[in-house]
């Protein structure tokens, strides 16, 4: 409170009302898996189909990547990640790479490095351990990275020891070029002193692609493990695993392990949605087999879709059958953008769908829909239309998808929106505040028809109070503010019922 020491007129600025909660986005998709160019392990942001070519290069033969973002970005989306793992044919390819060895009497390789860029391009880098600049700590060192005998990065005062200057963190957080791996047990020693040339880079088609490759790691920013930090992203998905599937660089079992890393992913993070394909070829008798015994998922943070699409391949020329999950991405974008995040992303046309890999009937329908199997299907005069939202949870409470992406959603806005409480007095007037704040927001969401009921009244209450802030949670530094909310619920049967009646008037109450 400001202190008067002379007469005069003052003005103080002063906070009047609530503070405003502003809802989050909701429709910023990620996407895993091959491409012939681009950054390796680095999620990298695309708002456009030509800006995601241009550093990711053009369709490719037998690889699902370009084809979902393609479907994405057709079917409404806006912005997404895309993270590029392992290696294809094309430009890119396989990247060089190296090993450094330890500096004592019998060297083994501790570190790998490997080149961003992936292809021949790699092997024109070299990267060489010098002595350090003056002044550095003992027992550091400084890496020289060179292309073509031309020095381009160098990184100075670096340590195999936990902290700010180690290897590994500082080169993958500022290189452009490289990229470092452990690959030793225990204390690394200083790398031996020399240059290493990379080599390897190739266009060839990888033998092998990992599921470690799919989940990651957190630490170093790769997999599924670089979103992590990307707190905006609200769905994931895989095509590519299926090209690995079909490709026989990953069986049934590998398939299962990534899409459970996958579900685990979104899970954890507890602000976004997986977004699951089903294997190829399968008819709805093999769907539900896969989804019961192969697979058996139950998450609320996951939604499958079936059948594989039918569009037109600009690589090879014909039309090839395609995994749905990036069209599946850009229609709950475009569903977020015109209705809002709580009308269930169902009934919507897919744009670029030319057919279906199988036209299923009703009946297909009636043993995959209880089971969280969410149906695309052809309606003559219609178009092909997604016909399912259901999460793949086994809870009542969560078995439609936009309740789940709703309340991500509702979460998400009201931590965001609520940070200035951090820090209060902890009293009356702080918890007066915070209900005023969430209030305001949940009306707001009741007028748009997020909500179920009459009135604010029955379809939210927000209680913060005496009494679930006990003094207890008071001197624990805590203030807690109960919510609950009336999400509405797809019209997933519509019922008419009709009966015949006696006499030229009908009675209508």
């Amino acid at each position: 409170m400001p202190t008067y020491l002379s007469p005069g007129v003052y003005v103080e600025e002063v906070e009047a009302g609530t503070r405003p909660i502003e809802g989050v986005g909701t429709a910023v998709a990620a996407f895993v898996g091959f491409a012939s160019a681009g950054p390796v392990n680095q999620p990298t942001l695309c708002t456009n189909w030509s800006q995601f070519t241009s550093v990711f290069g053009d369709f490719m033969d037998d690889a699902y990547l370009h084809h979902a973002v393609y479907g994405f970005f057709q079917n409404g989306g806006g912005i997404c990640y895309v993270v590029r793992i392992g290696a294809e044919a094309g430009s890119g390819g396989v990247a060089a790479r190296a090993e450094l060895t330890s500096g004592g009497e019998q060297p083994v390789p501790t570190i790998r490095v490997s080149s961003l860029e992936a292809g021949p391009e790699g092997n024109r880098i070299t990267v060489e351990v010098v002595d350090p600049g003056e002044g550095a700590a003992e027992g550091s060192f400084k890496l020289v990275v060179q292309e073509e005998g031309r020095v381009v990065e160098e990184f100075d005062n670096l340590t195999t020891r936990r902290g700010r200057q180690n290897l590994v963190t500082v080169v993958n957080a500022q290189s452009t070029k490289v990229r470092i791996e452990e690959i030793a047990q225990g204390t690394l020693e200083r790398p031996a002193s020399g240059p290493v040339t990379l080599t390897g880079g190739s266009n060839d088609t990888p033998v092998s692609v990992r599921t470690t490759d799919y989940v990651g790691d957190s630490g170093e920013r790769t997999g599924l493990g670089g979103l992590e930090a990307l707190d905006a992203v609200t769905m994931v998905a895989a095509p590519d695993l299926m090209s690995a599937y079909q490709r026989g660089l990953i069986d049934l079992e590998g398939v299962k392990a990534v899409q459970l890393a996958l579900i685990a992913h979104a899970e954890t993070m507890g602000d976004r949605v997986a977004i699951i394909d089903t294997p190829p070829g399968l008819n709805s008798q093999q769907v539900r087999e896969w989804r019961q015994e192969g697979a058996g998922y139950d998450s609320k943070y996951a939604a499958m879709y079936w059948p594989w699409l039918k569009v037109f391949d600009p690589a090879s020329g014909t039309n090839v059958h395609v995994p749905p999950s990036g069209h599946m991405a850009g229609v709950w974008s475009r569903n977020d953008d015109e209705r809002g995040v709580h009308k269930a992303p169902a009934n919507e046309v897919i744009r670029g769908a030319l057919s279906l890999e199988l036209d299923i009937t009703k009946a297909e329908q009636d043993l995959l829909n209880p089971h969280g199997v969410n149906c695309i299907r052809a309606f003559p005069g219609r178009g092909i239309r997604v016909w399912g939202a259901r999460t793949l949870s086994s809870d009542p409470a969560w078995r439609y998808l936009n309740v789940r992406r709703f309340f991500n959603y509702l979460e998400e806005s009201i931590m965001l929106g609520t940070q200035w409480c951090v820090f209060e007095p902890n009293d009356y007037e702080l918890w007066g505040r915070i209900r005023r704040t969430v209030a305001a927001f949940l009306v707001l969401e009741w007028r748009a028809g997020a909500l179920f009921g009459l009135s604010p009244d029955e379809a939210f209450y927000v209680k913060c109070d005496g009494e679930n802030n006990t003094a207890e949670s008071i001197d624990a530094g805590q203030v807690i503010c109960e919510i609950g909310v009336a999400p509405v619920k797809p019209a997933e049967f519509v019922v008419f019922r009709l009966a015949q009646f006696s006499g030229g008037t009908a009675l209508v109450e």
